[in-house]
């Protein structure tokens, strides 16, 4: 039976990435550090996913295990394991990649030719590529030979929303019916798995971006402005039609860019939109707007989803006034128990909008944007 070492056994690991792999036929390993959720996995051996939609339906999977990720255990397991996927979140790649680097450092010691694929199922721009790079930061020169011919670096764009809903089974998880799981084709070493709800593309970019520009982007607006405003939820969000304008003006401003730098259908990505906001307005996913907005300095970095977006729509020329507005709103975000919202709020009352903005986000001081991004922080309040 194929094998599969999942690092991250949160929500994601398990509702997302982990049950696609299940339900393709892999024996799945999570490894992660937490020892109640460890214990709990091997006591079950088992979970279930709800899938929580106007078709709802529950998934049981079966035959799971679970490794500290830092122990020797997981190297073990690492060494017959057909493919390694991460849900842990873009900050936590380097604290597993000692574990992935010593893993395929005893697969090249036992002769062990299968290919092995490892993917970063992560909210990010090329995660599996920075995760490559801190595992081969801690290989020596042979094993970095080896592994380039035997270990294949595919990066991936993921998309479910996974909420923190609590079960009564606590290993049991929600999602939505929806998901998406992209992988770079030509990084793939050996033959590439098939694995139903993974998709091999040619131009992973396009459909990294897609997604980031199009649900992440909308999906923090809505947070932002509903957190302003006191709601609790993303869908209690964009109930408000003052808020669901903002949020499909940002998704279509972004869209427009999207549509000039890849050449999508207009149509088709516009649909795609709808598809989006649709999503948003689950009655069943109550996904709390500090989840979704928390780490603002990460999603106000110049890759993440609202810089980029603004400055690839203000290249071609395009509006993009309303995205302004989104990240106006994001300078807003406040959550004492979010240390990158209290770094930002303290950096904001002690340096000013602008100096935050050049501290954090990548604009260079002078650029005008600063001033324009300083009038949307006055003017989001008026939503």
């Amino acid at each position: 039976m194929k094998k599969a070492i999942q690092f991250g056994a949160g929500n994601i690991g398990r509702g997302f990435i982990g049950a696609v792999l299940s339900q393709a036929g892999y024996r799945v390993v999570f490894a992660d550090v937490v020892e109640d959720l460890l214990n709990n996995i091997n006591t079950r051996k088992e979970y279930v996913v709800h899938v929580t939609d106007t078709d709802s339906r529950d998934i049981l999977i079966k035959d799971v295990s679970a490794v500290n990720s830092g122990s020797l255990d997981a190297v073990k397991e690492i060494m017959d394991a057909d493919i390694i996927t991460t849900a842990v979140g873009l900050r936590i790649l380097r604290f597993v990649a000692p574990t992935i680097a010593k893993g395929i450092g005893a697969r090249k010691a036992a002769g062990v030719e299968t290919p092995l694929n490892v993917i970063a199922c992560e909210n990010g721009l090329q995660a599996t590529t920075q995760l490559r790079e801190l595992v081969f930061a801690q290989l020596d020169e042979d094993t970095k030979a080896w592994a380039r011919k035997h270990v294949g670096w595919p990066d991936a764009a993921v998309d479910r929303i996974v909420p923190p809903v609590r079960c009564e089974v606590p290993l049991d998880v929600a999602v939505e019916e929806y998901f998406e799981w992209d992988t770079e084709k030509a990084s793939f070493v050996g033959e590439i798995p098939e694995i139903p709800g993974m998709t091999p593309v040619d131009n992973l970019e396009a459909y990294l971006e897609r997604k980031l520009f199009t649900l992440n982007t909308g999906h923090a607006t809505a947070a932002y402005i509903g957190a302003m405003k006191g709601i609790r939820t993303i869908g209690e969000s964009i109930a408000r039609p003052e808020i669901y304008k903002v949020v499909r003006a940002v998704m279509q401003q972004s869209g427009e860019g999207l549509v000039k730098k890849f050449g999508f259908d207009h149509d088709a990505h516009f649909a795609y939109i709808e598809k989006i906001l649709k999503r948003f307005q689950n009655p069943y996913l109550r996904d709390d707007v500090n989840r979704v907005g928390r780490e603002p300095l990460r999603k106000l970095a110049p890759n993440d989803r609202l810089i980029l977006p603004m400055m690839t729509a203000k290249g071609f020329g395009l509006p993009y006034d309303k995205i302004l507005l989104a990240i106006g709103a994001a300078l807003h975000f406040g959550n004492p128990e979010d240390p990158q919202s209290v770094e930002m709020l303290a950096s904001i009352k002690s340096d000013g909008i602008k100096a935050t903005l050049v501290k954090y986000s990548g604009i260079e001081n002078g650029d005008p944007v600063l001033d324009e991004i300083a009038e949307a922080y006055k003017e989001v309040e008026k939503i």
